[in-house]
């Protein structure tokens, strides 16, 4: 990825150093650089990498998350002159950016910590880029950034999000919400392969038809593709030699625990990364299919269609993503970091993995009313009240077989208790106030206030 950052940005008429730990790797990918090896100059030794750049400098990290970076920049400090700037474009955990945006205060470096999406094709191309630090670093290195980036209709999917971790924060989210989509479309294949017994290009020419509709996206675009290609091994289809043990870096995971943190619940995004977790446990899964018998594997087609189907996968997805959004909402809140949520989804129209057609009217919805949840805004709203209904159906018989949607019940198990005026966290209250006398609020009275359990009257 970072290869490919670097051919982006000598493309765009940048000429620039690299430098590898491994000089045969620079070396390499020097000489393949073609054309583009004039804007380049290879170093061998990161004294000669940094003397090679005219200051002030900029200095693009694309190393693992973690220690490695501390020890990259630990390495580079003592070569550095005051105003060079340290730009970390891994996948960092946003606490580590902020505590490394504290360090560059009290050193001779400036630091700014962004977030990349598109993998190794989107570095090449266009990225989607979410920028965290000082302003000031920000504003000089931007206009290489936005010439790197994704354009959508001319404007560059490339900004600044705000101080410190701000833009892995953005980046950490939008990995969450990406693992929840990924989830509900491996649901939704998992229905139409197991339930419907269809075959995996059938399979795929669904999602290729979705992706002529409401549902058009970069992951529904692959699914249709990865489910359409074919073994060369075997001549199986692809899908069906791929063990269903799904891995992960963490940003999912750190996704939902930091939810827990804002108290700002993604139950989605959850879910996707428990699934994960679960898909690793083979033996333990066969184990409990030779004690329970495996699931009915048929379903009635008249119980289940697939334009159902597409409801389904299309509700789940604008719950998900308002999850993410209100997340957002919530950590722009709490750090002080005054997020631009409608900027944000445009970011992500280009780039990203989970770039859609729907995030252009999310970038709208967002403008007028930032802080509402996305599924209150008029457009979602509609599109919820259409395709609520194809959910519903999709997990309810999906339960009745026993094939697991957990991404899609969680999805229907937010959009419930959001459309509830009144729960039953009364009954909790109730019970927290028996044991530990915590106290509820009343509807009729303000204050806090006790059951008679806690006066001895029971």
């Amino acid at each position: 990825m970072g290869a490919n950052l670097a051919l982006n940005i000598a493309e765009k008429g940048f000429p620039l150093a690299v430098y590898n730990r491994t000089y045969s790797v620079t070396q390499k990918f020097f000489a393949n650089a073609g054309d583009l090896a004039s804007q380049l100059t290879p170093t061998e030794t990161l004294k000669e990498f940094v003397s090679s750049i005219k200051p002030p400098r900029n200095i693009i990290l694309m190393v693992p998350a973690g220690g490695v970076v501390d020890a990259q920049i630990e390495a580079l400090r003592p070569l550095l002159d005051k105003d060079d700037m340290i730009i970390d474009a891994g996948n960092a955990n946003f606490d580590d950016t902020n505590r490394r945006a504290e360090n560059a205060q009290n050193n001779v470096e400036m630091f700014l910590g962004i977030g990349v999406s598109g993998g190794e094709v989107g570095a090449r191309n266009g990225p989607s880029i979410m920028g965290g630090g000082d302003r000031p670093a920000w504003d000089r290195m931007a206009p290489v950034l936005e010439a790197i980036s994704a354009k959508f209709e001319g404007q560059p999917c490339a900004t600044y999000m705000g101080e410190a971790g701000a833009g892995h924060y953005v980046k950490m989210v939008h990995n969450g919400i990406e693992y929840a989509d990924m989830q509900m479309i491996a649901e939704v294949y998992g229905i139409m392969r197991d339930g419907f017994a269809m075959g995996a290009s059938e399979i795929g020419d669904v999602f290729s038809k979705w992706n002529d509709g409401p549902l058009q996206s970069y992951l529904i675009e692959i699914s249709a593709e990865v489910a359409k290609a074919v073994d060369e091994k075997t001549g199986k289809p692809m899908l069906d030699v791929i063990l269903d043990s799904a891995g992960q870096k963490g940003t999912g995971r750190w996704t939902a625990i930091e939810a827990l943190h804002r108290a700002s619940p993604v139950t989605a995004i959850d879910a996707a990364v428990a699934a994960r977790n679960l898909s690793s446990r083979l033996s333990e899964r066969k184990t409990g299919e030779d004690i329970f018998g495996a699931a009915p594997q048929s379903i009635n087609r008249d119980e289940l269609s697939l334009d159902v189907l597409e409801q389904a996968l299309l509700a789940g997805k604008v719950a998900c993503y308002a999850q993410g959004f209100a997340m957002l909402d919530r950590a722009s809140d709490d750090y002080g970091w005054n997020l631009p949520l409608p900027e944000i989804a445009e970011v992500w129209r280009e780039g990203c993995i989970i770039r859609s057609a729907m995030l252009d009217d999310m970038a709208t919805a967002l403008k007028k009313d930032a802080d509402q949840n996305l599924m209150f805004a008029n457009a979602f709203a509609e599109r919820m009240k259409a395709t609520h209904g194809g959910l519903r159906k999709v997990v309810a018989v999906a339960a009745t077989y026993g094939t697991p949607v957990p991404a899609l019940s969680a999805a229907l198990s937010y959009f419930d208790t959001m459309r509830t005026a009144r729960g039953t966290a009364n009954m909790i209250q109730g019970q927290r106030d028996y044991f530990g006398a915590h106290s509820f609020g009343r509807l009729d009275q303000e204050g806090a206030h006790h059951g008679p359990w806690a006066l001895g009257t029971i």
